[in-house]
């Protein structure tokens, strides 16, 4: 195919090291980056020797990971250190509200600093969730929970803030998620389809507040596999109503969207019918996003399922059942670093990491 404006899929590899085909696809065109799981990690000098062949194959290719702390944390061992769940940020917060700060920018600097040593540019962090409760006082959610800072949205917007100034100053971007809000829903995206019923109003008076009060300074926003049906029928990263009306016009957000991974169940449900890989792709990115991602296919028959998307993607822009968009790919490469990374050894000595790691000491 011609050279596209717009590489849009964010899709995985198997294990440790590449094949061939793993390498093939990520040399097309349609393909903006990958997404790491721990399955991918050995030690960290496999890591770096991984990330340096992926941008020998194309520099522009934006390596991302889920790297949030607690029990989302896709890398342990050999250096890394583990990341408080931002929940106990939260919980520090409410006892030492400038502790609580210190803690939150030290978390994305340290975050940020160690992947980037090890050539992985960007992480889908922080969490802007509410932690909601049920009358027992549990979290209402179970996939969020411990993931969000806090039930408030104000104490989330400023912890969030912090990671974010900690990311920014090791050279990374951000990623606010689950839009509009994900912590009110009992059912987990990953094996269900959640569904809202709270107003629109509600929703933005609660939940999207922290989107909107970051709106200005997130570099990414990836939206929620639930339903909000007395807004739109379709989830919120198949909606152009939540991406493109509420999201940009309403919120003023003028970063990247993702899509969350299009594997998961609330992603393959769309008005009651069951969807394959490319139409969820394919909706996600008529509704407004930028960059869909597909994880956990590579291992799956060879990557047989990246490699049908991708035909049918390309074949979806030849008959203009999607157009490639320039502006969505200006946002993917702004997502890339602009800065040099420390090496690990630089970073090992960096006067700024350590007393990042003294503040994390909870």
């Amino acid at each position: 195919m011609n050279e596209p404006i717009h590489a849009p899929l964010i899709l995985d590899i198997a294990g440790t090291a590449m094949t061939a085909d793993e390498r093939r696809r990520l040399r097309h065109p349609l393909v903006g980056g990958l997404i790491l799981f721990a399955r991918n990690f050995e030690s960290r000098a496999q890591l770096t020797a991984l990330c340096g062949e992926i941008k020998s194959l194309r520099p522009d290719l934006l390596i991302a990971v889920d790297h949030e702390g607690g029990r989302v944390q896709r890398f342990r061992s050999d250096g890394f250190t583990e990341l408080p769940a931002m929940g106990r940020i939260g919980q520090l917060w409410m006892q030492d509200a400038m502790r609580g700060l210190q803690a939150a920018s030290a978390a994305g600097y340290v975050l940020a600093s160690e992947l980037r040593a090890c050539g992985v540019d960007f992480s889908f962090a922080p969490v802007l969730d509410l932690d909601h409760v049920d009358e027992q006082g549990a979290s209402r959610s179970s996939v969020i929970g411990s993931r969000s800072f806090h039930a408030d949205p104000r104490v989330v917007t400023v912890l969030a803030q912090s990671v974010m100034q900690g990311l920014a100053l090791a050279g990374m971007g951000s990623c606010g998620k689950h839009f509009p809000g994900h912590g009110f829903v009992q059912a987990d995206s990953h094996v269900d389809v959640p569904v809202d019923r709270r107003g629109l109003k509600a929703i933005l008076a609660e939940d999207a507040r922290p989107f909107e009060w970051l709106s200005l300074s997130l570099s990414a926003v990836m939206p929620a596999h639930v339903i909000y049906p007395k807004v739109d029928g379709r989830p919120a990263g198949f909606s152009a109503r939540w991406l493109q009306d509420i999201l940009r016009e309403r919120l003023g957000f003028a970063g990247a969207v993702f899509s969350d991974d299009l594997g998961m169940r609330g992603a393959r449900v769309l008005e009651g019918r069951e969807i394959g890989f490319t139409e969820a792709a394919l909706a996600a990115l008529q509704a407004g996003c930028d960059l869909v991602l597909l994880c956990n296919q590579s291992p799956i028959d060879g990557g047989a399922a990246l490699d049908q998307v991708l035909a049918q993607l390309e074949l979806a822009a030849a008959e203009g059942r999607w157009q490639p968009s320039a502006e969505s790919e200006a946002r993917r490469q702004g997502l890339l670093p602009q800065q040099a990374p420390f090496s690990w050894d630089e970073l090992m000595h960096d006067a700024r990491y350590h007393l990042a790691l003294q503040q994390l000491a909870l």
